[in-house]
Parts: C-alpha cells; sequence; structure tokens
C-alpha cells in the first residue's frame, strides 16, 4: 500500500478500533489505550461468559466514563436464548436502556431485536459474528430487515471475501472484522464440541476449549485442532480500502490490561501511521508483546492462505516464555524475555490435570534465571512449558489507577428492577397457536437414493438434483448447508431456483439468512433447521414473519428446554431425533488429521473428520439418539423428526453409546 492510501479516505470511513474488555482493568485499560470503542458482557447472556464480566451497576459507571472520553460502549448479548432466557434477558435489555446506554448491542439471536424494540432501546444492533452471515445477499436480506446495523463478518473470510460482503451492504449497514485474538477451530455458531462433550455449549459462551486439548491419532499424541491467534498485523491496512469496513474488532474478553492497551495501542498506529516504517516497527514490537500465541494471518491472503494449527508451536493462552528446567525439586526456568515485578506466570497447559500460578516479584533479565515455587502436592510434569499471562507494568498501572480515581467521583447508579411487563410482548408474539399437523419422519440422505419416497430428505447439491426425478421433487425436502461461504452465494442461488423449478417445495435451511435465497419465500414450505440454533417462541415467531413455515429446535436442549419451547412455538416444531451429528464445521483440517482417520481424547472419546464440500465436520463416533423420547416429544407437540445418514467407510466403527446429548442435563 502506498503512504497515501489512508489519506485518499473521506474521515467518516475511518474504522473505529473496537478493544474487548472482561473485566474492569481491562475495560479502564481500553480507555487509557484510547480505543473508539469497547465491548464487554455482562453476567448472562454473553459469547464469553468464562470472562468475569460486569454488573449492571458498575457497567452504568464505567460506560459514563467512556462516554466523557468519545468512547462508544457496546454490550455482547450473544448467546442463544432458550424459552426460559426469554423474560430474563428482556428485563436486562430494559435495565441496560434506562441506566447503561450503551451504543450498541450485539447479538446473534433476532430476539434481542424485538426485546430493544419494546424496551425503547435507542442505540446501535449489531450482528454477531455466531449468527453466522456468510454470505453477501444476507447482509441486505436479513440483518437489516432484522433491524441491524453492523454485522461482524466470520473470521475465516479471506480479503476478497470481504470485499464481496461489502459490495453488497446497503447504504445503511456496515461491516466489523476481526483483526486480532485467539481463533476457534470451528466456524462459529457451528460448533458443538463444548456441548456434546460436557454439556457446557459454546453458543452460549461456556466453552471448555475441548479444540485446545491433546489428541491421539496413530499412536501419537499433539493439540491437532488448537489454533494460534489470528493477528492480521500490517495487513490490516488492506481494510483502508473498504469504506464499509466500519470496525476494526480485537478479541480478547479473557484477556488482562495489557494485552488490551498493547493490542490497542499497535493498530491505532498500524491504522494512523502505518505507512511510516519506524511507527511499523513500534506496532510489530507492541504485538509481539502482547501476551498472545505466536500469530497468523489465516485466509485473509487467499493465494498465500496459513493453517492456523501449527503443531511444533505452543498454543497455550499468553505468551510463551520458556520451559521449566533442573531438578523437580529446585525447578527454574531461562525466560526468553525479561520478566517484571508483578508478572503473572503459568506452568503448564490449562488442560494438564494440573497447573501452578506464579507471581514474579522481582525483575529477571532476559535468559537469566527464576526459580519456581509450587504449592505442596503438585507435581509439575518435567519441561512444561511456562506461559506470561498477565503484567502490570507501573505505567499501565498509573494510567489505570487514575481513572480508577476518576471512576470513584461518579455516582453510584442504583438499578432498580425493569419497570415493563414483558408478557404482553410474549402474549402478542406468542398469541398464533398452530395445529397439529401429521407426524413426519424424514429420512436425511447425503446422497440421493434411487428412489424418493415421502419422508425422504438430500443434502442439496448438483448431484443430488440430477438425480431426483422431477416428479418426485415435489415430495422430497432439501437441507441447505449450515455454511455457505462469499464466493459459493451464486452457487447456491442456482441450485436453490432450479429446485424450485424442478418442484421442490419443501427446503431446510440451516442459517435464517439463507432465505434470502428464495424469490418467493411465502409460497413454499420453508423451516428453519437444526444448524439454526434456535431456543426460543420469539425467535421464532420473527422467524415466521420472515416466510418460515416451521422451526428445527437446536439439537443442544435439555429436555426442560425441548418441552418449553414445544408450549409457547408459534410455529410447527421438529427436531434431529437420531443419527451423527457433528462436533464442529470447520474450514480448515491439520494435514496431520487425515480425512476418516479416527482421533481420541484424553478420555477416550473418539471422532474423526470428514470433508464435505469445502468445509470439514468433525463427526463423534457415536449418534445422536433420543429415539426413544419421541412419544414424549410428540405429546409435547414435535411433528418433524429427522433421522440423519451418512454412509462411512467400512474402517470407521460407530460405538453404541447413549447418545442423549443433553437431554437429561441442565444446558449451561
Amino acid at each position: 500500500m502506498n503512504a497515501t492510501a489512508k489519506d485518499t479516505l473521506p474521515a467518516e470511513h475511518k474504522p473505529m478500533i473496537l478493544a474487548p474488555a472482561g473485566n474492569r482493568a481491562s475495560f479502564l485499560a481500553a480507555i487509557a489505550a484510547g480505543a473508539d470503542a469497547v465491548y464487554c458482557g455482562l453476567k448472562n447472556f454473553s459469547a464469553r461468559m468464562e470472562a468475569d464480566n460486569f454488573g449492571t451497576e458498575e457497567l452504568a459507571a464505567l460506560t459514563r466514563l467512556a462516554h466523557g472520553r468519545g468512547i462508544k460502549v457496546y454490550i455482547t448479548l450473544n448467546a442463544m436464548l432458550k424459552q426460559d432466557d426469554v423474560e430474563k434477558a428482556a428485563h436486562l435489555v430494559e435495565k441496560l436502556t434506562r441506566h447503561v446506554n450503551p451504543d450498541a448491542l450485539i447479538a446473534a439471536d433476532p430476539a434481542i431485536s424485538r426485546m430493544a424494540e419494546r424496551a425503547g432501546f435507542k442505540g446501535e444492533l449489531h450482528l454477531s459474528t455466531l449468527a453466522n452471515l456468510s454470505f453477501p445477499k444476507g447482509l441486505d436480506g436479513f440483518a437489516r430487515k432484522t433491524g441491524f446495523c453492523r454485522s461482524v463478518v466470520p473470521r475465516e473470510l479471506s480479503i476478497d471475501e470481504i470485499r464481496l460482503m461489502a459490495e453488497a451492504c446497503p447504504e445503511n449497514l456496515d461491516l466489523e472484522v476481526f483483526i486480532h485474538g485467539a481463533l476457534c477451530y470451528g466456524v462459529s455458531g457451528r460448533c458443538y464440541w463444548s456441548s456434546f462433550f460436557g454439556g457446557k455449549s459454546g453458543i452460549r459462551g461456556r466453552c471448555v476449549q475441548p479444540c485446545r486439548r491433546v489428541y491421539t491419532r496413530n499412536n501419537e499424541k499433539g493439540r491437532y485442532f488448537s489454533c494460534q491467534d489470528l493477528s492480521l498485523d500490517v495487513l490490516s491496512r488492506t481494510l483502508l480500502t473498504i469504506p464499509k469496513v466500519g470496525a476494526w474488532k480485537i478479541e480478547g474478553r479473557k484477556k488482562g490490561p495489557h494485552y488490551v492497551y498493547y493490542t490497542v495501542k499497535a493498530y491505532q498506529m498500524l491504522r494512523d501511521q502505518g505507512s511510516d516504517p519506524q511507527s511499523k516497527k513500534t506496532a510489530m514490537g507492541l504485538l509481539s508483546q502482547a501476551l498472545g500465541r505466536p500469530g497468523t494471518h489465516y485466509n485473509f491472503l487467499p493465494q498465500r492462505p496459513w493453517n492456523p494449527v501449527d503443531t511444533g508451536k505452543q498454543t497455550g493462552s499468553g505468551l510463551f516464555v520458556g520451559t521449566m528446567k533442573g531438578p523437580l525439586k529446585d525447578p527454574f526456568i531461562v525466560p526468553a524475555i525479561g520478566l517484571l515485578p508483578g508478572d503473572l506466570l503459568r506452568i503448564g497447559y490449562e488442560d494438564a490435570e494440573g497447573h501452578a500460578l506464579q507471581k514474579v516479584h522481582t525483575s529477571i533479565p532476559k535468559r537469566g534465571k527464576l526459580h519456581l515455587k509450587f504449592r505442596e502436592g503438585f507435581k509439575p510434569s518435567k519441561e512444561s512449558p511456562v506461559f506470561l499471562i498477565d503484567r502490570r507494568e507501573k505505567e499501565l498501572q498509573a494510567m489505570i489507577s487514575a481513572l480508577e480515581s476518576e471512576l470513584g467521583d461518579i455516582p453510584a447508579e442504583t438499578v432498580q428492577p425493569s419497570r415493563l411487563q414483558f408478557s404482553d410482548l410474549m402474549g402478542k408474539t406468542l398469541k398464533k397457536k398452530h395445529g397439529k399437523p401429521p407426524v413426519t419422519d424424514l429420512r436425511v440422505f447425503r446422497k440421493a437414493p434411487r428412489m424418493i419416497k415421502p419422508g425422504d430428505a438430500v443434502w442439496l447439491s448438483p448431484e443430488n438434483l440430477d438425480a431426483i426425478p422431477g416428479k418426485f421433487a415435489g415430495i422430497c425436502r432439501f437441507f441447505l448447508p449450515p455454511v455457505i461461504w462469499p464466493a459459493d452465494e451464486a452457487l447456491w442461488q442456482e441450485l436453490v431456483s432450479r429446485a424450485v423449478k424442478k418442484g421442490g417445495r419443501h427446503f431446510v435451511l440451516n442459517a435464517p439468512s439463507q432465505i434470502v435465497l428464495f424469490d418467493r419465500p411465502g409460497t413454499l414450505d420453508l423451516w428453519a433447521g437444526p444448524f439454526c440454533n434456535i431456543g426460543n417462541s420469539v425467535t421464532a415467531a420473527i422467524l415466521s414473519g420472515l416466510g418460515f413455515s416451521g422451526v428445527f429446535a437446536s439439537p443442544e436442549l435439555s429436555r426442560s428446554d425441548f418441552l418449553a419451547l414445544a408450549e409457547k412455538s408459534p410455529l410447527p416444531l421438529g427436531l434431529v431425533i437420531e443419527g451423527p451429528m457433528p462436533l464442529v464445521i470447520a474450514r480448515t483440517l491439520n494435514e496431520q488429521i487425515k480425512p476418516l482417520n479416527p482421533f481420541s481424547s484424553p478420555k477416550g472419546e473418539e471422532a474423526f473428520a470428514v470433508r464435505h464440500g469445502s468445509d470439514v465436520w468433525i463427526y463423534p463416533n457415536w449418534t445422536l439418539d433420543l429415539t426413544e423420547k419421541k412419544s414424549e416429544l410428540i405429546r409435547a407437540g414435535y411433528t418433524v423428526f429427522a433421522h440423519l445418514t451418512e454412509q462411512f467407510p467400512s474402517g470407521i466403527t460407530m460405538r453404541n453409546r447413549p447418545g442423549k446429548w443433553n437431554w437429561d442435563l441442565t444446558l449451561l
């Protein structure tokens, strides 16, 4: 990029730098760094529930402090909402509107937009990346129609794909692009790994990060799915040529103030003085000391994509500073960087059976020696990696302390209970009750069978569409994929058009935005599929207004959640009752993991990878199976039951083990 590229853009197109804050100190660090906006979550309904997060009273004061400096505050309410969450979430939106006055709410569930409207919220609504709006046509046809003015695009997109998304933005909608921070292995909104293995849903913000663990394949152990951090660094300047990119987003709501301050300052330099060699060098130095994992450009440059998984690099959270040396009775490290008083170290990985934290009490020079002390009974493994996970240097701490003093001068906000009764909203939304259609069992085939029978469904593809005679297209249900990437939009638009012209009338969409691929949705039988992650009736009502005929409940739900949704839903309901459900859908696969080559977790859970189109599906070697619950579900009101089928080769052995998923659990 030439030195004047930034200066040729109108001032209003200068992208905001959006800083993460998962605790008070990080929020103040974002203010100290001069971020354009701070995004943070509360104790509920946030996609990073493992962060400390904020109470409403504390957030009200912090927001006033930020607003006094012209810094915007965005609140994340981007978790999937279950039926029992609806009224609590609505009251929370009303309290935020009345007491906090945030500039925007970031949501994945369209129900939040309805709640914000009812609460009189005057700020913006931003569509979270968890909503998986991944193709251009959905921006105007879905995001804008459901009340959103910004869409956070998937981290998997290349610069060319971001341009395609930007070109499709209507006048009153822009994009937010991740430029730095942790990468999820799976596509956002398409990962059930944590939920499947432990009942803690990543889509509800409680991911236990199973992709970071050690897995075994062919008797070799490795972290085959643990990604490096995204770091666009100098490449972020390319985004300045795309006016519709309104914000550069830094991931990291579980990070400390040092990380927040350093990354914000670095990207300010790259944005504002990136054509100056010295500023660029300084910015890169700040990023190297920001306490993150090794960086990757991932897919940003389509001609030079990086696989984000490199088993030769350390991917524990924090900055790797060395390995433990010496005898276990007197271990030490020789740090690769200088350590400061107050630095916090973690010895070992977070997922190890035991790991230890140690604070540094005196300065240790680079290549010096720091002796490690452990609590009684703790036995680290030899050559355990050591990570620097928090740093509070004096200069930054002084800035935070000064802001703390200012915060103390802001009168405390006494948060009153919500004044609105949302039962009237619920009543209007849920007044319509559907009749009881006949119970239908769907057999969902990856490859179209020779003869289509009533109740058969296939994943839509050119091959399957060619194989189905026109006279049978009208009785078949066509499943759309869970992800459509920008370059594939025209292909799917054409496939949908061909299927409709051939007589297809029944479709299962696996992202709500896919409804924009249909010219006359009201004339068809369109269902929101299991990957739409629907858990509440308000969202079902919104989808009804867009033209959907029915919804599949999220497969993550527990028994009580399934039944609560059935009691209130304004649309007919279905669910996946049997078959192989993926742990995760990803866009990449480590070359050490071969498709259809099983691997296992430390607890003996086995899984394998399969490529479907341009994506990788990771399956456990046991199936979801709620068939024994079918009678109860029918009594509750469910009428469509999908039986997924896959033709795995003989080398894959599916185990006979309970497949009830979260049925008997409380979904967290």
